[in-house]
């Protein structure tokens, strides 16, 4: 049989086959009837015996799946937990493609190249980026630290911070020759802002925020960096009139 139903159903002929024998047994019944009687209840013990075996696997088939079930859900609801939660800005390096030009805020793109160049010059992208700040950086920040603040709004900030050192260290290592007016000017301002302790470092000043990016600057900025040198991304020198604020 193959199915709970049609075991049933035959188990039900078998009792109703030695029912019928019992009946007849309160007359006189023939030894040939007898031994029929007791060839049901035989294969009626058997059948019962199988039946039983069969159940139990089937209780053991059923606990199984109802594990697999359950690890199922629990997976399906990890799942949708980090599909709910995805972070806006996740760790990666976006290098700038070679001879890209440089735009900066309030201005076009600024490589100019002379009429009598004739070869291309190659720029490498020689910046450095901060990472961004993990979840459980950000739990471990000071909540006097923290203030408002919320994980997205540092995490927007060190984009921004990328942002500006990518576009400022693109102009730096290029030479001269190939900028024009505005971008050979900022190229002076940034070599005039270099020191001896900023040597072979990468570092931005808030005039950089304002050059290169479309932060607010401020007293919420201020924190964020400051959450930004607990976490040690950076780091900050004074000097000069200048806060120069070194990626770490």
């Amino acid at each position: 049989m193959s199915d709970l139903e049609g075991i049933s159903r035959y188990i039900n002929d078998r009792i109703s086959s030695v029912q019928r024998i019992l009946y007849f047994s309160l007359a006189e019944v023939p030894h040939n009837k007898m031994k029929q009687l007791e060839q049901e209840l035989d294969a009626l013990e058997r059948l019962l015996l199988e039946f039983e075996k069969s159940l139990v696997q089937q209780k053991d088939q059923l606990s199984q799946l109802k594990a697999l079930e359950d690890l199922y859900q629990n997976n399906l609801e990890n799942l949708q937990h980090l599909k709910d939660n995805v972070p806006a800005h996740m760790p990666h390096k976006c290098p700038q493609k070679e001879n890209e030009p440089i735009t900066t805020q309030n201005q076009a793109p600024d490589v100019e190249i002379t009429q009598q160049e004739t070869v291309k010059i190659k720029i490498k992208n020689h910046s450095k980026e901060i990472p961004f700040i993990t979840l459980a950086e950000f739990e471990c920040i000071p909540q006097y630290m923290k203030g408002r603040v919320t994980y997205e709004q540092i995490n927007t900030a060190v984009q921004n911070i990328n942002t500006a050192v990518v576009a400022k260290y693109k102009i730096v290592h290029q030479p001269v020759k190939t900028l024009n007016n505005h971008a050979r000017k900022l190229h002076q301002r940034f070599k005039e802002q270099e020191t001896k302790d900023t040597k072979g470092q990468y570092f931005v000043v808030e005039d950089d925020f304002r050059e290169f990016t479309q932060m607010k600057l401020g007293k919420q900025l201020q924190g964020i960096l400051n959450m930004l040198r607990h976490c040690q991304r950076l780091r900050e020198l004074r000097g000069g009139g200048y806060t120069r604020y070194v990626l770490s």
